[in-house]
């Protein structure tokens, strides 16, 4: 297996993982829009994504977004997405993709992670063991719609 960062480059092959995390979460294919979005985010820098490989296969996708505290005036990222392609799933690609984004935390003297998922995402097991702790003071949000 082989996780590198990617670039603009990276686009025609992030775009179907990418549009497979979202079908994962009920939204509807739209390779286009998701090709948009992601090359905003990247070309913006506003994200960071990482991509894992098994060969020459990409297999998942982790995107990371930057957070700031203001009480404890560091910053952090927030995993916002972590997905593994359904025929790669139970060998250690989420871990993995995990692992980098830890060490990348670590490089940048980062204060840690924010994690969100739904409530009944079987990912949250993979998540409490690696070392993630549910945080009460992350419950609300606003909507404009």
């Amino acid at each position: 297996m082989n996780i590198r960062e990617a670039t603009i480059n990276d686009l025609d092959i992030l775009v179907p993982l990418f549009d497979g995390y979202r079908k994962f979460y009920r939204q509807p294919s739209d390779l286009d829009q998701a090709k948009k979005f992601l090359e905003e985010r990247i070309s913006k820098s506003e994200s960071v994504i990482y991509i894992a490989f098994v060969k020459t296969k990409p297999v998942g996708f982790t995107q990371l977004y930057p957070l700031f505290s203001s009480v404890s005036m560091q910053r952090m990222y927030l995993l916002n997405d972590l997905f593994v392609d359904s025929a790669s799933r139970g060998q250690g690609i989420g871990t993995a993709l995990i692992d980098q984004v830890k060490e990348r935390c670590r490089k940048e003297g980062q204060k840690g992670i924010a994690l969100q998922t739904e409530v009944t995402n079987p990912a949250q097991k993979l998540y409490e063991h690696l070392g993630f702790k549910k945080d009460p003071d992350l419950q609300y949000f606003w909507a404009t719609k």
